[in-house]
């Protein structure tokens, strides 16, 4: 039979952050959750914790409020994110004034280690496991979530100088969507069908005032 959860593993799934899944606590605690099959350390710094698809259902199952007299707990503050709070990662955007120090193939194993990361956020945070589609801190760092798709599957970003080929992505005014730009159609079509693969929804559009097409992709939720 399982073992219930102690008071203070309560108090500590509940305060867990309610998109990522994001937990604070002393390492005993977290090391407890982990063996517990409740949550897991992420292999990338800042070796962050999050809560599995069965941590989420003890959360969902806890959901009766917890003994009055104990402490409850504060507000946590949003995730950082996994990849680049270290210095150790960024995924290239495009444009960037300075280029990263790694190049070549130091650079591709960054990229390929940075994307297999996300695939086991997207497993151990997305309440299915499901690893086809983004999971919440994607949903919340959008620019960075679909570079990095479209890096690790091989595009080329654009360099400093405005002529230099290569894909760029931008912010939007809608708060859940990028645009993706491309030096040609078929680039562009390129990152469209990359992103839609990574699940991202995307569809190409020209810009009224510039004729200019580019994409504009949002994470697929279901």
């Amino acid at each position: 039979m399982t073992r219930p959860l102690t008071a203070a593993q309560r108090r500590l799934i509940e305060a867990a952050d309610p998109e990522t899944g994001r937990l604070k606590g002393t390492e005993a605690q977290l090391t407890a959750l982990v063996k517990r099959g409740l949550a897991f350390r992420h292999p990338r710094p800042p070796h962050d914790h999050f809560l599995t698809p069965a941590g989420h259902r003890a959360r969902e199952a806890a959901g009766e409020p917890s003994d009055p007299s104990e402490p409850q707990p504060q507000p946590q503050a949003q995730p950082q994110a996994p990849a680049t709070t270290s210095g150790v990662f960024t995924a290239r955007v495009g444009g960037e004034p300075v280029p990263p120090a790694a190049e070549g193939a130091a650079r591709a194993r960054e990229v390929r280690s940075a994307w297999q990361g996300m695939l086991e956020l997207r497993r151990m945070t997305n309440p299915d496991a499901s690893t086809d589609r983004p999971c919440a801190w994607e949903r919340t760092h959008l620019v960075q979530a679909a570079a990095l798709a479209l890096e690790a599957a091989g595009h080329r970003p654009a360099g400093a100088a405005d002529g230099d080929d290569g894909y760029r992505v931008r912010e939007t005014p809608q708060p859940d969507a990028v645009a993706v730009y491309a030096p040609d159609a078929a680039m562009l079509r390129g990152c469209a069908e990359t992103l839609e693969g990574a699940g991202w929804q995307a569809g190409e559009y020209t810009e009224p005032r510039t004729r200019r097409r580019y994409v504009l992709a949002s994470p697929r939720r279901v």
